[in-house]
């Protein structure tokens, strides 16, 4: 894909991600990942109803009638987004998961600056392949998406363990921390519970239909993304086809159990269907 037609999809990419942000987010955002507490924000003529807890007796005093204290939440979060960039990140039918996870981060990210909080992006494949600090301005909003639009990874490999031990080098503060990626490997369940005991930990599993069942196309060349490797593959053997399909519930059995050990949540995502929906539920039973 060329410079420009990157920049145009990032463009399209932004202007929906702000609307959401804006529109449909914004409460839900605030209300799922609270603040790191309260700060004194000003005092004002005590009404019926105020907390007599907060009424500031020094004012009180000077002015011969009630005042009380009016605290708002003090933000400042730091929000990690940890992206898969794996060559299989970039396989999909109806919808590539890289570009469904890009949009993700997008909305994600709008929604984070609108609340002033703080986002920050490590791109992994078997490796931390890039890290980008948090940060809360539109600009650095507008380079995680480009960033990860246009990322490429050296290895053929996946390895979740290695960004999150680079994530607990690097902050010692508890952030929240979504984890964007297929899962499709495993051997990160000790790594995902230390790191949820630190941290407010998301997985976002990204999947393709095809992922899950192997489609009866007949004789079929085909070639694994991460290795490289072809071969000549007969579709319609049941035995290929239940392989593949054990396969995946394989890797989704074993995310399952790792989050669910770990007390973090993860929520699946399938290409091409509308993950909005799914993110307004998660930010609900947040709240709840």
């Amino acid at each position: 894909m060329s410079v420009e037609e990157i920049l145009r999809q990032v463009r399209r990419i932004e202007i929906k991600s702000k609307w959401l942000a804006n529109h449909v987010f914004a409460g839900g955002y605030r209300s799922a990942f609270k603040g790191t507490g309260l700060r004194f924000k000003e005092v004002r003529e005590y009404v019926p109803g105020d907390d007599v807890r907060f009424i500031d007796w020094n004012v009180t005093a000077r002015m011969g009638h009630y005042f009380t204290k009016l605290f708002e939440e003090e933000r400042e979060l730091s929000i990690y987004l940890l992206v898969d960039i794996s060559p299989s990140t970039l396989f999909g039918t109806s919808q590539g998961k890289r570009e469904m996870i890009t949009r993700i981060c997008a909305d994600l990210s709008y929604s984070s600056i609108l609340n002033n909080d703080r986002i920050g992006l490590i791109l992994f494949s078997d490796k931390t392949d890039k890290y980008l600090p948090p940060g809360k301005n539109p600009d650095h909003t507008e380079y995680i998406i480009k960033t990860i639009f246009s990322a490429n990874s050296s290895s053929s490999k996946t390895d979740l363990v290695k960004p999150i031990d680079f994530l607990n080098n690097i902050t010692r503060h508890k952030s929240i921390v979504f984890i964007l990626s297929d899962f499709a490997f495993d051997g990160y369940e000790n790594a995902l519970s230390v790191l949820s005991r630190k941290h407010e930990v998301i997985g976002l599993r990204v999947y393709d239909k095809v992922d899950q069942e192997l489609p009866d196309a007949g004789w079929l060349h085909v070639k694994d993304i991460e290795t490289g490797s072809t071969m000549l593959l007969n579709t319609r053997d049941k035995s290929i086809r239940r392989q593949y399909t054990e396969q995946f519930q394989k890797f989704s059995a074993y995310a399952a159990a790792a989050f669910k050990k770990a007390g973090a949540e993860l929520l699946l995502l399938e290409t091409g269907k509308n993950y909005i929906t799914e993110l307004q539920k998660l930010f609900l039973q947040r709240v709840r």
